[in-house]
C-alpha cells in the first residue's frame, strides 16, 4: 500500500471530526426560550410577525412554547448596569398576555439577516402567521387553528386538522389534511405556485378550485368526487360555458402578469416604507434624546382580487367542509393520502 493510500483514509477522519465540530459549534450558537399561556387548560393562539426568515413549528404533547433561533432574545429597556438600550443589534421579542403568546422580529426595518426560528407549541395552539418580505413555513402535527399570509416563500402543512388560511404572493403551498370537521374551512389562495391537497380517501368535502395557467388534477374517483368545470372570462360572464380561446388565454396571462408587476410593486412599497419610517424614527430620536418607538413591521400586501380562470366545483364523498383552492400560475392538484398518481379534470 503506497503512502498516500494509508493517508486517505485518516483524511477522511479528520473531515468527519471537524465536520461534527463545526455541527455542535452551531448548536451552541443556538438560543432557546420558553413561554407558559396563562391559562394552560384552554387552547391558546401563536401570532408570529417577522420581517423575512424561515418558520418551522411542531405541535407536541407540551404545556408551553419552546423558541430555538440563533438570534437573542430583545433585552429589556433598562439592563442590569444601569444602561438604558434605546436601540438594540438584531433581536426577537417573545411576551404573552391573555392565552396569546407574541412572537416578533424585524420591528426596526428591513433586517440584516433572516431570522430563522424553530418553535414548538402545545398541539391544539392556534397559529396566526404575517411573514413581510419572505421565508418558507413548515407547521406540522398542529390541531388548531391556522392563518398565513406571506409574500415570498413555500408554505407546508403536515398532520393539521383545524381550519386554515393560506395566502401567498409567490410560493407553492403543500398541506397534508388529517382530518376535516364541520365548520372548519380551508382555502388557499397563491399569486404564483402551485398548490396541492391531500386528504385521507374518506373525507367529506365542497370543494372550488380555480387556476388561470395550470391544470386542476386528482386521483380520486368520479364517484367519489363528483365535480363541474367551468372555463370563464371572469364571474360577470353570462355567456354560456366554453373552453378558452387562445385570445382568451392570451388576455388571462396579460391580465395575471400585470397583477403580478402591481402585487410586487406594493411589496417593493412597503419595504420603503418600513425603511423610511425607521429612519425617521432614529432622526426624531437624536433631535429630542427620548426613546422613540421601533417602526412597525408592514403588513403583508393584499392579494389582488383573482376572477376568471378555469372553475372546478364539486363535492367530495357526499359533500362537507367548504375548501377553496385559487391560483394564477401554477396546477391545483388533490389527492389521496399516501397517493402518487393523478387524473386530470377537464
Amino acid at each position: 500500500m503506497n503512502k498516500s493510500a494509508r493517508l486517505f483514509p485518516s483524511f477522511l477522519l479528520a473531515a468527519a471530526v471537524a465536520v461534527l465540530l463545526l455541527t455542535v459549534a452551531r448548536a451552541d450558537e443556538s438560543e432557546t426560550s420558553t413561554i407558559k399561556f396563562s391559562d394552560p387548560a384552554k387552547p391558546g393562539t401563536l401570532k408570529i410577525t417577522v420581517a423575512n426568515g424561515d418558520l418551522r413549528i411542531r405541535g407536541a404533547d407540551a404545556a408551553e412554547v419552546t423558541v430555538r433561533t440563533e438570534l437573542k432574545p430583545a433585552e429589556p429597556s433598562q439592563r442590569k448596569d444601569g444602561l438604558r438600550v434605546l436601540t438594540s443589534s438584531s433581536s426577537y421579542s417573545l411576551t404573552e398576555k391573555g392565552n396569546v403568546v407574541t412572537l416578533s422580529y424585524g420591528t426596526e426595518g428591513w433586517p440584516s439577516n433572516g431570522g430563522d426560528f424553530d418553535i414548538t407549541v402545545p398541539r391544539n395552539t392556534s397559529v396566526v402567521i404575517s411573514s413581510a418580505y419572505g421565508g418558507d413555513i413548515d407547521i406540522g402535527e398542529v390541531t388548531g387553528d391556522l392563518e398565513i399570509k406571506s409574500l415570498n416563500g413555500e408554505v407546508k402543512l403536515a398532520d393539521v386538522s383545524g381550519g386554515v388560511l393560506v395566502e401567498t404572493m409567490n410560493g407553492e403551498i403543500h398541506c397534508d389534511i388529517h382530518e376535516l370537521h364541520d365548520g372548519k374551512p380551508l382555502s388557499f389562495t397563491s399569486m404564483n405556485g402551485e398548490v396541492q391537497l391531500r386528504l385521507p380517501a374518506d373525507a367529506k368535502a365542497s370543494v372550488r378550485l380555480r387556476t388561470h395557467n395550470g391544470s386542476i388534477l386528482t386521483d380520486f374517483d368520479e364517484k367519489q368526487l363528483v365535480t363541474k368545470t367551468a372555463a370563464l372570462k371572469s364571474d360577470h360572464d353570462h355567456h354560456a360555458l366554453h373552453a378558452l380561446s387562445e385570445g382568451d388565454a392570451a388576455e388571462i396571462r396579460a391580465t395575471v402578469h400585470a397583477a403580478v408587476r402591481v402585487s410586487m410593486e406594493a411589496a417593493r412599497e412597503a419595504a420603503r416604507a418600513a425603511r423610511d419610517a425607521a429612519r425617521g424614527a432614529k432622526d426624531k430620536d437624536e433631535e429630542t434624546e427620548e426613546e422613540t418607538p421601533d417602526a412597525p413591521i408592514p403588513p403583508v400586501p393584499p392579494l389582488p382580487p383573482m376572477t376568471g380562470g378555469k372553475i372546478v366545483t364539486g363535492t367530495l364523498n357526499g359533500g362537507g367542509p367548504e375548501i377553496r383552492v385559487t391560483t394564477m400560475n401554477g396546477d391545483v392538484t388533490l389527492r389521496k393520502a399516501e397517493t402518487e398518481h393523478s387524473i386530470i379534470i377537464k
